[in-house]
């Protein structure tokens, strides 16, 4: 954990892509094959500079586990996470616009007008492209060539598919361009079909060329995640073809057969100190973190309020789940183990002086309780600090075990099988529950509403990806207008986020926002 904390310290590749559509000129000082990098180091030195973007930082990291997070977007955008203010009262109600960069930065941001954000993520995709020429143009051997490109386009791939999730197709600028980079040159979005082959192309090569889970690093690429993301592409592709349930399936299998992955025991311990360790058999990737940074775990700083008698008193009440949310999970769920729907406070009067203790919950919600439960999803830490060193968890084997009982159900020709219910009773039996009966599914849809309701009490506050999946089933304007009681500026349109002005306008015609904004 140390190494990577490290490694990811050295940022040496300086970059600057305004917005993908505007190019400005790029710094190769660092990255002049006569200058830097010249030895192995050198190299693994830019490929952990690809691992940056994807860490978890308030700054610039997509996978913070803070309001600045791709996490906590999306899952606002459902019943997961809500709010009363900023983002997430925005994404909860479906209000953003094209105006409102909490959605927007993602992408890009330009700095000069907005110094209080970064300048977005999608200009990372370019630093890894010229990192992965850097390494091909190296005098390594093919071997070692192959093997640092692989967690370089893995990265990438990685990041264009939460953006490509978020925003639809992206620009991309190819390596011919970057490498003229006062040449000015207006690039258009890529193609539904161009963007899913250039992820795809490097998710497939990651997965042929990165080590086994067992050999990889706590906290580096294996060949699981390259699958796993795979696997996230093709679930997003399905809205268009259901073929890729069929391709779903095979990788699922593959993964299952010779990837060694598992359940644990108990879900509770996969977001605790003691379960956060390389030997745990079921995380696929997460983003080991510590006080000291690179990476910080902020979650717990956004969820608690402050006032909480036996909790640190270090929170900043920046986000609730909603109680209808909590009443989808049956009495005996474990994995609303670390919801908090109740709460003691203790005061001292000011007109009596006396002791007073309030207790806080549906009934009595306060501040902080009115929307629904506190989601703190990790055991609390006692630390006294307003990060903790809880790792952040993004991918987990039970992702494979739904994925492929919705590519049984789903594929062309499929149907509710026993095999479709046994995997989905393997993640229920692990939360406690009574198993499910193939008759309790006389439909493939009354399966699917099964699987999303697992989806969501599963993977609540990790990936960000339930957003996706509620998307794929065309349910995510109707649970917003469910959970919300009627949302008066939700529209379908909002399944995609827009992009930032400054994109369209540095794209000078060839960039198209998309559909329903600014209409």
């Amino acid at each position: 954990m140390k190494i990577i904390n490290n490694y990811l310290t050295i940022i040496l590749l300086s970059i600057v892509l305004c917005n993908c559509a505007e190019l400005e000129p790029v710094s190769y000082s660092e990255i002049n094959p006569s200058i830097f990098p010249k030895t192995e180091e050198d190299l693994k030195s830019l490929v952990m500079s690809c691992y940056y973007p994807l860490r978890g930082s308030w700054w610039d990291g997509i996978n913070t586990n803070s309001e600045r997070g791709q996490m906590f977007i999306n899952d606002c955008c459902t019943e997961i996470l809500a709010g009363t203010f900023d983002a997430q009262k925005m994404c909860h109600e479906m209000s953003f616009t094209e105006n409102d960069i909490a959605v927007t930065y993602f992408y890009y941001n330009r700095i000069g007008e907005r110094s209080d954000y970064s300048d977005g993520f999608c200009n990372k995709i370019s630093r890894c492209t010229l990192v992965m020429d850097a390494i091909e143009n190296s005098s390594l051997s093919r071997e070692l060539k192959d093997k640092y490109i692989a967690e370089v386009r893995c990265a990438r791939g990685y990041l264009a598919y939460i953006l490509f999730d978020m925003y639809g197709p992206l620009v991309v600028a190819p390596l011919e361009v970057l490498k003229n980079p006062l040449q000015e040159e207006p690039l258009p979005r890529l193609t539904n079909e161009e963007m899913v082959k250039f992820i795809e192309d490097d998710l497939v090569f990651a997965g042929e060329h990165l080590p086994f889970p067992k050999q990889a690093e706590y906290g580096r690429f294996s060949r699981g995640l390259a699958k796993t993301l795979l696997i996230r592409l093709y679930l997003h592709e399905t809205v268009h073809d259901k073929a890729y349930y069929d391709k779903i399936e095979t990788i699922a299998r593959e993964v299952m057969s010779e990837y060694g992955y598992e359940l644990v025991p108990e879900y509770t311990t996969l977001f605790s100190t003691a379960g956060m360790t390389k030997s745990n058999p079921e995380y696929i990737f997460v983003v080991p973190s510590s006080k000291e940074g690179p990476n910080l775990s902020q979650w717990q700083m956004m969820v608690l309020t402050g006032d909480m008698d036996g909790y640190p008193q270090l929170g900043w009440h920046t986000i609730q789940s909603t109680w209808w949310f909590y009443d989808t999970f049956e009495p005996d769920d474990t994995r609303k183990t670390y919801m908090i729907a109740e709460y003691n406070h203790t005061y001292q009067d000011a007109k009596t002086k006396e002791t007073v203790t309030e207790t806080f919950n549906r009934q009595n919600p306060g501040q902080y309780l009115q929307l629904g439960p506190l989601p703190q999803k990790y055991q609390i830490s006692y630390n006294n600090s307003t990060v903790t060193d809880m790792d952040i968890v993004l991918y987990r084997y039970s992702e494979i075990l739904l994925s492929l009982a919705e590519a049984i159900v789903m594929k062309p020709g499929g149907n509710v099988t026993q095999e479709a219910v046994d995997l989905m009773n393997r993640v229920r039996k692990r939360a406690k529950l009574v198993e499910k009966s193939i008759n309790d599914f006389p439909t493939k849809e009354s399966f699917t509403n099964q699987l999303l309701t697992e989806r969501s009490h599963e993977f609540w506050c990790e990936s960000g990806q339930y957003r996706a999946d509620l998307i794929r089933f065309d349910k995510l304007y109707d649970r917003v207008m469910e959970v919300t009681g009627g949302a008066p500026y939700a529209a379908k349109y909002k399944c995609l986020f827009p992009l930032p002005l400054s994109v369209i306008v540095d794209g000078k015609g060839k960039v198209k926002q998309n559909p329903g904004y600014g209409e």
